[in-house]
């Protein structure tokens, strides 16, 4: 069984099986203990395989497992081998032997997947052959928005252990907007007594009548982040956190009046939003506002270590700038030359302020206007323009244009698809999806970190939904990010099909509440909910 996903980059078959038993054994080497506990947990669960310590290498006894690091592979590389001698995965480093170990468990059939033992007798055997695997990207993203609607901490949980099922190891975790704050800030606390709760909620796109009455909200305590973290890292996984500035910000407003533009708004009168759209309402450019996120993003760098602190930037609308004497005042103080500038100033103030402690800004590819911010990075989801023009200025880039992985866009045309929002973006459409743009030397291309799926909640009111949205969608995607595939139109959606028809039992019995293959089922619909369908299919690269 061999119907991996994502494709490794070589496979050679040998002939017979190691069966693993209840006698079976595994070796944990030096720096792969971690690995060992998952995957000995994982294989326990599944399969009430115990798998009992093998003190060396060699006592796996040739119906074992052997995890050890190799000199030579790179710290995500992997080689299995499995044959006479047992299983042994071997990675450059611990993230490297855990995807193999990722690897290992696809090999052992759909039910190594599930959480308890089906009760039933049967063979747990990996084929006889050698694996070698190595990412193609660095940066292998999942952005899950929890601002639009709140997902409890274990669902967040179970996204880590479908995002490692797939070998994507960054998350990018979307934690406050207009419709809702959902960190604990105990500085200020109203952040979340206040912006984490909103009265009602829009149901479907803005335009639609409908709306549901019941108050929605919750947010992380700081012990959460501190196991969601850890969760992730122990799975091989950085979270990435975004704390949104200068716009997107009505509920930090809500919760805080005075960090609005008060000479041109009741700001004492805002709720946190209950709609979807472009919000006008964005933070004043003063000093007590830069203090107050300071204040904030040292309680967010005390929880999350990642090297790259998402600041969004996107969509800030320049409106009450434009009537704010006190931010016209701001931008002849600064000599700048526009409202574009002042954002600027905006970013650039937090990019200073993050490498002064030893990390890095990154932002929605609007931070480019006005001018980029010195050792920023971009988030190109405006399409590849942003992207292009940031990797030829020197600077880094994930590739996530909405045209191609936003997953909240409709995966089919026809009347059935619930909620439909942007444009058709099939299966296949995601898995032909090319990061790198074509127009890029090598050594501009070497600025793409890598890429990343986006998932915003709008009309997602519920896990189901997010599953929905996701799945299938996340494995091409998956592959994608971690294999050499060939050029986009030369790539054999036939074959990651028929793979596919594998996945998919990995997937039921993991609980995930895909789309199938033949559409939605009926209870997956939303039947005269309206959506925000785009019309025209953007070109494949």
């Amino acid at each position: 069984m061999t119907e991996l996903i994502p494709a490794p980059r070589a496979v050679v078959a040998g002939t017979g099986e190691v069966r693993l038993t209840a006698h079976s054994r595994l070796h944990a080497g030096t720096a792969t203990e971690g690995v060992g506990h998952w995957l000995r947990t994982v294989l326990w669960q599944a399969a009430g395989l115990p798998l009992r310590e093998a003190r060396a290498l060699d006592d796996i006894e040739g119906d074992g497992i052997g995890l050890r690091l190799a000199p030579g592979l790179g710290p995500e590389e992997y080689r299995l081998v499995s044959g006479p001698d047992g299983v042994l995965v071997e990675g450059g480093g611990a993230a490297g032997v855990f995807w193999g170990a990722q690897t290992l468990r696809q090999l052992l059939g759909p039910d190594a997947h599930r959480r308890a033992p089906l009760g039933r007798d049967r063979t747990w055997a990996v084929p006889h052959l050698t694996i070698q695997d190595a990412p193609r990207f660095g940066w292998r993203g999942l952005m899950l928005d929890v601002a639009r609607h709140f997902m409890p901490k274990e669902g967040v949980l179970r996204y880590l252990d479908l995002m490692a099922a797939h070998k994507l190891n960054v998350f990018h975790f979307h934690l406050t907007d207009d419709q809702g704050w959902r960190i604990e800030i105990r500085r200020h606390p109203r952040l979340t007594e206040v912006g984490a709760w909103r009265a009602r909620t829009k149901f479907g796109h803005r335009d639609s009548p409908l709306w549901d009455d019941r108050p929605h909200g919750g947010y992380y305590t700081q012990d959460d982040i501190r196991e969601i973290v850890a969760y992730a890292a122990e799975r091989h996984i950085t979270v990435v956190p975004e704390i949104d500035v200068p716009g997107h910000s009505q509920a930090a407003i809500a919760a805080y009046p005075e960090l609005g533009n008060t000479d041109v708004v009741d700001t004492t009168a805002l709720s946190v939003w209950d709609s979807w759209g472009i919000n006008p309402h964005v933070l004043a450019p003063t000093d007590n506002t830069l203090r107050f996120y300071e204040d904030v993003f040292e309680e967010v760098l005390g929880l999350f270590p990642s090297e790259f602190i998402h600041i969004g930037g996107d969509e800030c609308p320049k409106d009450q700038w434009r009537r704010s004497p006190a931010a016209q005042a701001r931008i002849e103080e600064l000599g700048l030359a526009d409202e574009d500038e002042l954002q600027s100033w905006f970013v650039r103030h937090f990019d200073t302020w993050l490498r002064a402690r030893g990390r890095r800004l990154i932002g929605w590819d609007e931070i480019l206007e006005g001018g980029l911010a010195d050792g920023a990075a971009v988030s190109s989801w405006r399409g590849y323009a942003g992207g292009t023009a940031a990797a030829r200025a020197g600077h880094d880039v994930v590739m996530c244009p909405e045209q191609h992985v936003y997953l909240d866009h409709r995966q089919d045309g026809g009347p059935d698809e619930p909620v439909p929002i942007g444009y058709v973006r099939t299966l296949e459409d995601v898995y032909r999806f090319e990061p790198v743009p074509s127009e890029l030397t090598p050594d501009e291309a070497a600025h793409v970190l890598g890429t990343q799926a986006n998932l915003w909640t709008e009309v997602m009111e519920d896990t189901a939904r997010v599953d929905y949205q996701a799945f299938p969608r996340l494995a091409a995607f998956a592959e994608v990010a971690w294999s050499a595939l060939p050029a986009p139109g030369e790539r054999d959606f036939a074959d990651f099909e028929r793979r596919m028809a594998a996945h998919y039992g990995r997937l039921d019995a993991m609980g995930v509440a895909y789309r199938p293959p033949q559409g939605p089922r009926p209870w997956q619909r939303r039947p005269g909910v309206l959506g925000r369908p785009i019309d025209g299919t953007p070109p494949n690269r």
